[in-house]
């Protein structure tokens, strides 16, 4: 086991991260920017170094810095979180020529399932059903016309760099498609640094549903179960999430484990990784991505399964072999988790800073809450807008959810604005109690058009 691990990251993930090396009895490294100096992360871990200016550029993506920040400190092993360097080879491929153990897959898993064309293709290969779409990034406007119309339209143009909900365009007809196509090369190249981007087909109101992974180094492969993502805001965000997902057949449930499995397999992979899909009306699914770190949601496949993935992740990095086999894994009750975000719904997600006059989490039976915020703490302007991640279990559904409402009820949150009440309004609707949602729910609620199911 390592001795001392850096966490490159910030917020709530650093937190939790921390807590698990505490757990694992090895030191832990904060890094923070000019601006988290009081952050909680820094409060809670062994050790502390500054990496740079406010701006995330300078800091967290500073991978110079990040690095410089390990020989400092003597770190032998860097854990990325989500977000930030977690899904850079070239970060993950520094970290070994300096002789630092990366915390997640090899370089070249992050690059072949980073290029979300080429993952298609991998994906296909190894037998998960794929979208109708382009097998690699368009070359030119020519090219993607005569795509295009051999997809089919609707469809979807998505940056190959991509990932988190970004770089996602809807056309509807050719007459779209080329405007559509240089808007989205410009978005890919803002947010990603690349502007390739490829087609695939447009389902109407599907569901997200993913599935999460946990591979060792010694060769196996198992899944933990699948995820619902499909409560996702205008720009894709996620914003609650439950498993195991409402409504699936058995066979359904067992057929997406195993693609998930294989997909693994056929990249080489190991550590923790989720595999996403997109699934119709009939319970058809098809592969859409695969992210190569840890997911925000990952606390309610904990639940249900009882299995610390961010321990195990570094458990693998160390070279542990799962002492799991996945006949013996087995959902445990139901699980739901509400992101808390300091954003304003109605005003199409804006965010929101200031300092906090109050914080009092829920708690009480069954309620987790993933946080890195204190009365007092003043809410940064440069960083993602996620506050705390409300989780809760219970031994059947209809449980979690009255439990969710309860703890929603209780969360306390002054000085920011916060998507509290919308997530409130969210939860107490027909058609999620009933698990009838879509990823196009939230746009219907918030423009008051009729929702997935047909209701109001």
């Amino acid at each position: 086991m390592f001795r001392k691990i850096l966490i490159a990251n910030r917020g709530e993930i650093a937190v939790r991260v921390i807590r698990a090396c505490k757990e694992l009895g090895v030191r832990s490294v904060a890094v923070y920017s000019e601006a988290d100096r009081d952050a909680l992360h820094v409060q809670l871990a062994d050790e502390a170094i500054c990496v740079g200016a406010p701006p995330s550029t300078e800091s967290y993506l500073n991978i110079p810095h990040i690095l410089m920040a390990a020989q400092i400190t003597g770190a032998e092993a860097i854990h990325p979180g989500y977000g930030y360097l977690s899904e850079r080879s070239s970060f993950a491929e520094a970290c070994a020529a300096l002789g630092v153990k990366f915390i997640g897959p090899t370089p070249d898993a992050i690059a072949k399932m980073g290029d979300k064309s080429l993952a298609r293709a991998i994906a296909h290969r190894a037998g998960a059903p794929v979208l109708p779409g382009t097998e690699h990034a368009l070359q030119s406007e020519d090219e993607a016309v005569a795509a295009a119309r051999a997809v089919g339209f609707p469809l979807l143009i998505k940056a190959a760099a991509g990932g988190g909900g970004r770089g996602i365009r809807r056309v509807m007809s050719e007459d779209d498609l080329l405007p559509a196509l240089r808007i989205a090369q410009s978005e890919a190249q803002a947010a990603f640094g690349s502007p390739e981007v490829y087609l695939e087909k447009y389902i109407p109101e599907p569901r997200h549903i993913e599935v999460q992974i946990l591979a060792d180094e010694h060769g196996k492969v198992l899944h933990l179960f699948e995820r619902e993502c499909s409560i996702q805001n205008l720009r894709h965000q996620k914003m609650i999430e439950e498993a195991p997902a409402p409504c699936l057949k058995p066979e359904t449930r067992r057929a997406l484990g195993e693609a998930a499995v294989k997909v693994a397999q056929a990249v080489g992979y190991h550590n923790a990784g989720t595999i996403e899909f997109l699934v119709d009306s009939e319970e058809n699914f098809y592969f859409i991505e695969m992210n190569t770190r840890l997911q925000v949601e990952h606390p309610v496949t904990e639940a249900i399964t009882g299995v610390d993935i961010v321990q195990w992740q570094i458990r693998i990095a160390a070279g542990e072999p799962l002492p799991y086999e996945q006949d013996a894994l087995a959902v445990q009750g139901h699980a739901i988790e509400a992101r808390l975000t300091a954003e304003i719904p109605e005003q199409d997600f804006t965010p929101s800073t200031g300092r906090l006059s109050e914080w009092t989490p829920p708690g009480g039976p069954g309620v987790r809450v993933d946080s890195h915020l204190y009365t007092g703490y003043s809410v940064p302007p440069y960083y993602d807008p996620l506050l705390a991640k409300i989780i809760v279990h219970a031994p059947t559904r209809e449980q979690a959810l009255m439990r969710l409402q309860r703890a929603l009820q209780e969360t306390r949150i002054a000085g920011v604005q916060t998507c509290r009440e919308f997530l409130r309004r969210v939860v107490q609707t027909d058609e999620f109690r009933a698990g009838a949602v879509s990823t196009l729910f939230v746009s219907c609620l918030l423009k008051g058009a009729t929702l997935p199911g047909g209701a109001r």
